[in-house]
């Protein structure tokens, strides 16, 4: 798998998997790129090229004391871009990666890209503001922060209960799965993962929206506690000229798991479409 050195010297571990149609994924919060396991052999199998990285402090990638803003995090995707000459790509972003895809787009005028997916994304605004009344209490990430500050594993262990939605009707994972995800949560960075949480709880990703001058597919579950739809996936939707949105009913965050092969099937219609 390449290697690809950001601006700063921090090295990326990517992965560069098929041929066809290039798909960069973008990983979610506290992940790592084998998250899209389901799409990108999906994507793989079906003719696509499908790149997923492991963001920095995260996986196997570097991991530097700063650089965990959004500026910072689309300069590296850039980076991923160029270094493997990709051109009409469609970015997929799963959560807190659809901050790294609508940042490129404004920051990086979306060179190279034809097409946008944002897949439980934080975008447009996550915290709850006077104009931004259906976003999140920011007392919510001042208490993810405590919590990982105190005991980590045991806070992520719990948290992805939650994200995966587990003992809800339409959610729920098996035991190895909820393992694996925590296993690639504890390769992270503590401090990327803490510096992380105010990068997707507290960005502002509203004036970028106008540089989706391109066709956005918005996969959202109207059971998402982790990142709720109404100022997420139905504010983006309706924010983009070209947006197309999908509400996979009762689902939770973590579609990515529970809801594999129909999100596979669709970003696979999607890019090939």
């Amino acid at each position: 798998m390449p290697i690809v050195t950001t601006n700063d010297g921090t090295e990326l571990y990517v992965k560069d998997w098929g041929q066809g149609r290039p798909v960069v994924l973008v990983h979610g919060w506290p992940l790592n790129a084998d998250s899209w396991e389901h799409q990108a052999l999906h994507l793989a199998t079906n003719g696509c090229r499908v790149i997923a990285y492991d963001r920095r402090g995260f996986g196997r990638s570097g991991q530097p004391w700063t650089g965990y803003d959004y500026d910072t995090l689309a300069d590296d995707l850039a980076c991923v871009i160029d270094a493997l000459g990709l051109r009409d790509a469609t970015l997929a972003g799963f959560s807190m990666g659809g901050g790294e895809v609508a940042r490129y787009m404004s920051r990086h005028d979306g060179r190279g890209v034809a097409k946008a997916a944002l897949i439980s994304s934080v975008v447009p605004f996550m915290l709850k503001t006077g104009d931004n009344p259906d976003g999140v209490d920011g007392d919510v990430f001042d208490g993810m922060k405590d919590g990982l500050r105190k005991d980590r594993p045991q806070f992520i262990r719990d948290f992805l209960e939650g994200f995966y939605g587990n003992g809800t009707e339409a959610g729920g994972v098996s035991d190895g799965v909820l393992h694996w995800a925590w296993a690639m949560a504890m390769q992270a960075s503590p401090k990327a993962t803490i510096d992380c949480v105010d990068a997707f709880g507290r960005t502002d990703f509203r004036p970028d929206l106008a540089a989706f001058d391109l066709p956005v597919l918005v996969v959202h579950g109207t059971g998402d506690e982790t990142v709720p739809i109404d100022p997420s996936g139905r504010a983006a939707a309706r924010s983009i000229a070209d947006g197309t949105l999908k509400e996979y009913e009762g689902a939770p965050h973590g579609l990515t798991a529970t809801h594999a092969d129909r999100l596979s099937r669709d970003l696979l219609e999607f890019v090939q479409g």
